[in-house]
C-alpha cells in the first residue's frame, strides 16, 4: 500500500497513534467528504473558505470565480492547507475532560495550480457534478463558453497529506468508571430530507438521490 512519509508539517505530534499516511485511507476520507475548508494567505491575512472538492487519482480539485482573490493568490504561487473532517459520533465519558468525538480528517498542504487546458478543465467540471450526482452532467444544458471562462479550476497534488482518525468508546480514568452517569457513543450521520421540486419541473421527472 502506497505510503507518504510524513513531513514536518504532516507529522502528528499529539496522539500520533491516530495518524495515517497511506493513500488508501487519505483517498477514502477525501472521497467520503463532500465539503472542505481551504486556508489561504490573502493580502498577508489568513482566510479560510468552505467549498466543495473532488478527487481524481492523486490530485484534489475545487473551483472558484476566475476573478476571486483566492484564485489570484493561488496562481501567484501561494500555499494552501485543504482540510476535510467527518464527524462519526459524540463520545460521552464520565468526566468532562474525557469527552471526545469519533472523526475522520485529512490535511493536505501544497501549492495548487490552475487547470488551463480546455479539455482537462471541462473533464474536471464533469467530474465535480458526477461525483455528487452520477450521470447528471450528460443530462444538463451544455455549459456556455463564458461560464467556463468565468470558472477557475484549481488542482492540488496529494504529495503532502495526512489523515487523523478517532474510533471507539470513551477512555475514562479507572476510578471514574463506576460514576453513575451514562457513558458511550452517540453515532451521527448526514441524512437528506424529501426533495422539494421548483416551479418548472415537468411532471414525471424524478429527482436524483441526495449525496450524503
Amino acid at each position: 500500500m502506497e505510503q507518504h512519509p510524513p513531513s514536518d508539517f504532516t507529522r502528528l505530534r499529539r496522539a500520533p497513534q491516530r495518524g495515517a499516511h497511506d493513500m488508501a485511507t487519505i483517498y477514502a476520507i477525501l472521497d467520503a467528504a463532500k465539503l472542505c475548508h481551504i486556508g489561504h494567505i490573502i493580502d498577508g491575512r489568513p482566510v479560510v473558505l468552505p467549498t466543495f472538492h473532488w478527487r481524481h487519482e492523486n490530485r484534489v480539485y475545487w473551483h472558484g470565480s476566475s476573478a476571486s482573490r483566492m484564485v489570484r493568490a493561488n496562481v501567484a504561487g501561494g500555499e494552501v492547507c485543504l482540510t476535510v473532517t467527518l464527524l462519526d459520533a459524540w463520545v460521552l465519558a464520565r468526566s468532562a475532560f474525557h469527552h471526545s468525538a469519533n472523526y475522520r480528517s485529512v490535511l493536505c498542504f501544497g501549492r495548487p495550480s490552475l487547470v488551463e487546458d480546455a479539455d482537462e478543465k471541462l473533464a474536471a467540471m464533469k467530474g465535480f457534478v458526477d461525483r455528487l450526482f452520477p450521470g447528471r452532467w450528460d443530462t444538463l444544458r451544455p455549459p456556455k463558453a463564458q461560464e467556463i471562462k468565468a470558472t477557475a479550476i484549481l488542482s492540488l497534488p496529494l504529495t503532502e497529506a495526512s489523515a487523523k482518525i478517532r474510533v471507539g468508546p470513551p477512555v475514562d480514568d479507572i476510578e471514574d468508571q463506576s460514576w453513575p452517569v451514562w457513558g458511550g457513543m452517540l453515532p451521527v450521520h448526514l441524512a437528506a430530507d424529501p426533495p422539494v421540486a421548483d416551479a418548472y419541473v415537468v411532471p414525471g421527472l424524478e429527482p436524483p438521490p441526495a449525496p450524503v
